[in-house]
């Protein structure tokens, strides 16, 4: 009986278990050695190994990590606290200069509608299929939050490739980009008007796109209203401390409980099936798509301007990876000619994705929810 105790993990340890706790060690290498989005991927990597060792206490009806997923997955509570510090870290002032950026963010949104079309064709339901297709939104908490409603068993496929795939942004856009474009094309200069925006429009800007988005997309409504929220006390002036606390204590904390929550479904039977590789590879899919799209539609625009064209690397801005995909475009503008400063249109187009991945993500909801 004795024996049985003390040895009564290793007697229960099953392969899937195993490959699970050696991907739970890969996730936190990737985490600290590589700086591939270590907030997120460090506790998903540790719960998934606290979720697979053999009679954990850790899951289960009782466990401290099912409890987590219950308040703050099954609840849509994380995801939706995650905005608001997301929101308070975003200054939207790039955007409301040259609102016409927001464009941008719609056309690079191409690669959710491509990839939940190839998932259908390959034998996944409609709701599963938009699931994976947010993925290639490049925005993790709408991911988590539409998979689930819609499908809440692809769970853990669906957040580590949204993640894997954001952290890899630096490596996925440029070839895509440089196939895309010509080397004159990634030479345009692009004019960025100094000078600030009037506090009040800043204060009335989310207010009025939650109101927009939630009129005409009301299933965005929580979404944008949280992302919102955190942005209008970010610009209000008046609670300085709350928009601090919403950036760091607030987002920092919830971001621990997220990962450990979404490690708790990462139980190697249900992970480690060929469905799982197949979400990666749609995954990718989608980032290509959405890359694609936003490039080709500023190429689109450049067909009709005489006077200022636009680089057309900056549609690749129109994911959410903020503020990453901005950073590489302005990076490969540089390489191109080193006096091409694309910094700022590019950061305009890459907040505007913001906006647009959350809405597409209420389109989704709003489309696929009463089917």
């Amino acid at each position: 009986m004795l024996m049985s105790t003390l040895f009564g993990g290793i007697l229960a340890l099953q392969w899937q278990q195993l490959v699970m706790i050696l991907i739970g060690l890969v996730l936190i290498y990737l985490a600290i050695a590589k700086k591939y989005e270590p907030t997120l991927l460090l506790p998903i990597g540790f719960g998934t190994i606290l979720t697979n060792i053999p009679l954990s206490t850790a899951i289960g009806p009782h466990g401290p990590l099912q409890v987590l997923f219950d308040a703050g997955i099954a609840s849509e509570l994380f995801p939706l606290l995650i905005f608001i510090g997301i929101g308070a870290m975003i200054d939207f002032t790039p955007l409301l200069k040259n609102p016409s950026m927001l464009l941008f963010g719609a056309a690079a949104q191409l690669g959710i509608f491509v990839t939940l079309a190839v998932a259908t064709l390959l034998g996944f339901d409609l709701k599963q299929a938009g699931a994976i297709g947010i993925i290639g939104a490049a925005d993790g908490p709408t991911s988590i939050y539409v998979a689930n409603r819609f499908a809440r068993e692809l769970l853990p496929a669906i957040s580590v490739a949204a993640y894997s795939y954001m952290a890899l942004v630096p490596i996925i856009q440029p070839p895509i980009i440089k196939l895309l474009t010509s080397r004159e094309e990634r030479k345009i200069h692009m004019d960025y008007h100094s000078g600030d925006v009037p506090q009040v429009i800043k204060i009335v800007f989310p207010i009025a796109i939650t109101l927009i988005a939630g009129i005409f997309v009301p299933a965005s409504v929580a979404l944008i209203g949280f992302l919102m929220f955190g942005n209008l006390l970010r610009e209000c002036g008046v609670l300085d401390n709350l928009a601090k606390s919403a950036q760091n204590e607030l987002a920092n904390i919830v971001t621990i409980f997220l990962g450990l929550s979404i490690a708790s479904t990462m139980k190697g039977e249900a992970f480690l099936r060929p469905q799982t590789l197949l979400i990666f590879v749609l995954g990718l899919i989608a980032f290509i798509f959405d890359t694609a799209g936003g490039v080709l539609f500023a190429k689109l625009m450049n067909l009709f301007r005489k006077h200022n064209k636009i680089n057309p690397m900056i549609g690749a801005c129109g994911i959410s990876a903020f503020p990453m995909s901005a950073r590489v475009v302005h990076q490969m503008g540089q390489k191109e000619d080193p006096f091409n400063f694309l910094l700022m249109p590019a950061v305009s187009v890459n907040v505007g994705g913001q906006i647009a991945s959350v809405i597409a993500g209420g389109l989704i909801l709003a489309l696929l929810g009463n089917l």
